[in-house]
Order: structure tokens, then sequence, then C-alpha cells
């Protein structure tokens, strides 16, 4: 086999993803590189994946591999609920969770609430697929603090999806019991949440915390898990839990057109290997 050739360009994204640990995409064009109030932007275009979206230097989205995480953050939570009608969205502000709700008829209304504005533009700009239902006749758009904006909504929503940033800086309260416990007085008598919480392999710490954080406040609390490639490890959890309902047991099938998500995949994502057990458990790491 010969080598590959070498391209013209050799301009490189790395993403340091553990302190001993790092990605690397070629990229081929720097779209949006920008400080905003909360934290580094910046948009490029890559060679493997398309169009990249970084915070702070963490990957969040990219075109080619978006569909895999906003699909489970979306559809185990609307499919196992009984009557989803109002749904929260905390942070997401690239919209695709968004554009994965209102494909759901049964849905009345979904609101936003990302802290960064200039996180929804450049998603607008750089992301049309992903933000493309942003504009959508039952969607509100609030960019403001979703800690605030929760504690000022009670038994509003059926669902709230807690998509976040990594557990730093104005993110950190998003895997808190405090948080949690407001999150529990939003959802209406028989609501759900869904949070992700990282990497299994990478960040075992942070998914065990938040994991018994959620416990804390909520009679059941169920850990599925599936692929991101681009997220550290390429493997990524998403906790639910709910005042009533089991989340592992789908109601209704989802929209037409999903290209991860399925009815065997939300009954299989819910099996966790011992590995995982353990960490949830025992409090050890997998390795």
């Amino acid at each position: 086999m010969e080598p590959m050739a070498r391209r013209e360009t050799d301009l490189w994204f790395t993403e340091y993803q553990t302190p001993d640990m790092r990605l690397g995409l070629r990229i081929s064009d720097i779209l949006l590189n920008v400080q905003t109030p909360y934290q580094h932007l910046l948009v490029v275009k890559t060679e493997q994946y398309g169009n990249l979206m970084a915070l702070d230097g963490a990957i969040m989205i990219t075109d080619r591999d978006e569909f895999t995480y906003h699909e489970m953050m979306s559809h185990p939570a609307l499919c196992s609920h009984p009557s989803p009608r109002r749904v929260l969205v905390v942070g997401g502000g690239d919209g695709g969770i968004v554009r994965e709700l209102v494909r759901y008829d049964v849905l009345e209304k979904v609101t936003l609430v990302d802290i960064d504005e200039q996180v929804i533009e450049a998603s607008r700009k750089y992301f049309p697929s992903v933000s493309s239902a942003l504009d959508h006749p039952k969607v509100e758009v609030r960019p403001m603090d979703a800690l605030v904006y929760i504690k000022d909504h009670q038994d509003e929503f059926d669902v709230i999806i807690v998509d976040s940033t990594d557990p730093v800086d104005f993110a950190a309260g998003l895997f808190e019991e405090a948080f949690f416990r407001d999150v529990h007085r939003a959802l209406r008598d028989d609501g759900m949440v869904v949070s992700q919480t990282e990497s299994p392999m990478g960040h075992p710490d942070i998914l065990r915390t938040a994991y018994r954080e959620m416990k804390k406040v909520f009679p059941v609390v169920e850990l599925c898990w599936g692929i991101m490639p681009t997220y550290p490890t390429g493997s990524w959890t998403y906790t639910l839990a709910s005042k009533i309902h089991d989340p592992r047991k789908p109601l209704r099938l989802p929209p037409e057109g999903t290209k991860y998500y399925s009815p065997k995949i939300h009954e299989a994502c819910f099996v966790l290997p011992p590995f995982l057990e353990k960490i949830l458990g025992e409090g050890q790491d997998p390795v």
C-alpha cells in the first residue's frame, strides 16, 4: 500500500481531550474565531468532518456526526414520556436538539435557553442543517442564564433536556444536586429530564458524580449510552431521570428519518456492560 499523499494545507485543529489524549483534525479554513462574553468560540472547516464548532477548545458539533448526539439527547425521552407537550432545552444553542423535537406533532412548545447568543448566531450561519428549526413557530429562543430561568418557571415542563458544555466555569452548576432540584420543581408531576453525562472512559468521575446527584433528587434514574465519534473516546453517556415513568420503555415510534435512534436502539442503549455498572455502583474507574 502506498502512503497517503500529503495535502497542500497542513493546518490542524487539536482538542486536548484529557491531559493524556488529543484529537487532531486537518482544517482547510477558519470560519470564525472570537471570544464571546462567556467562552472562546471557534468554527473551522475540516477535511474529515465538515464544519466544526468548538467552545473553549472542546468540540461541540461537526456536520458529519452531530446527529448521533442530538438524536440520543432527544428521542429516548420523547418516546418514553406518555404526553410530552412542553419541553425545555438548557444549552444546545446550536439548535440540533430543537430540530429533533419539532418533528413530534404532540409537542406544543419548545423553549431553548442558552446563555451565549453568539453560539446561536454562529450555528445559524455555519450549521444551517442543525439550526434549521430555531425559527419554527413552536420554538421560543431565550439567550439567558438557564440557572436563573429554571428558578422562575415551576411546574411548567414535561421534559427538560440539559445539553450542557463540560462542567467548568458557568456550566459547573448544571451537574449539581441544587440544579437538579430546580429542574424537579420546573417539571410537571410526571416530568422527565435527560442530561449529557460525558464519556465513561474519558471522564468516569464526572459521569459518576452527575448520576449520583440526580439520584438524590429523582426516584427513577437510568443511564444509556451510544457512540459520538468526535467526543473523547468516541462513546458518550446520557442520564435520564423521571418522577414516575421508566425511560427504558418506549411508548411511541420516533419520527421517520432518524439516522441513529430507533426503537431497538432505545431498548439496547440502556443495557450497561459490567465496567459501566461498576463506575456507577462502586465508584471505580474502568481501568
